[in-house]
């Protein structure tokens, strides 16, 4: 068994950012990127803070220096003994946090 080997040192970290912003009546978030960070639209993670109902998070739009985000919310329906969700509406006053990461 040999012990000779090679040794590639890992690529440099990646740019990231993080932001958190709150949802306006239409259920969107918007965050702006600090200018010249990214050069591609970066890959963004989202968590959105605790509360009542079921909620999405989706990225709606995103470029090198902004992403726009759309939550929704649902309440939970039970019908027949079987958990249901109603239909998603706009999610206001919400807090979204976002992690934004060189692709």
């Amino acid at each position: 068994m040999s012990t000779s080997g090679s040794y590639t040192p890992p690529p440099p970290a990646a740019r990231q950012a993080q932001a958190r912003a709150v949802t306006d009546s239409s259920g969107n978030a918007v965050f702006t990127w600090p200018p010249g960070l990214f050069t591609a639209p970066p890959v963004v993670t989202l968590a959105v803070e605790a509360g009542g109902g079921f909620r999405s998070a989706r990225v709606a739009a995103n470029s090198a220096t902004e992403t726009t985000v759309n939550v929704q919310v649902s309440a939970g329906v039970t019908l027949l003994g079987l958990g249901v969700l109603a239909v998603g509406v706009a999610a206001s006053g919400v807090t979204v946090h976002a992690t934004a990461t060189e692709p």
